[in-house]
């Protein structure tokens, strides 16, 4: 359960951030998570619910998460594709000589914040 782990080290970024910029409430969070992550977003929020009453500041936030599609490269052929469709094998040609250039981060998107 790496979501846990993930949720924990986004509060202390907050927390973090909210400190530097006096902030005295966190609204909310919105997350980037890639399709290949192996994120489960209902234990992400389930997390979020019970981690973040441990800081003041966002006790009340609400936490939003956006997927980031999961894109391939070919580069034999040069041309992108959706990985979860495909998986490693190029549809354009046919190559395995191919990887990921999108859908395996996490990012902080947005902070809605007083």
């Amino acid at each position: 359960m790496h979501e846990l782990s993930i949720i924990v080290h986004v509060a202390k970024t907050i927390d973090e951030l909210a400190k530097e910029n006096e902030l005295t409430k966190v609204g909310k969070v919105v997350l980037e998570c890639g399709e290949v992550t192996g994120v489960i977003p209902e234990l992400m929020y389930d997390c979020w619910n019970y981690y973040r009453k441990k800081y003041p500041v966002m006790e009340e936030s609400e936490m939003v998460i956006e997927t980031i599609p999961a894109v391939t490269f070919c580069e034999d052929c040069k041309k992108t594709y959706p990985t979860l469709q495909y998986g490693k094998t190029c549809p354009h040609c046919g190559s395995e000589h191919t990887y990921l250039v999108s859908g395996n981060e996490y990012n902080i998107k947005e902070i809605e914040a007083e």
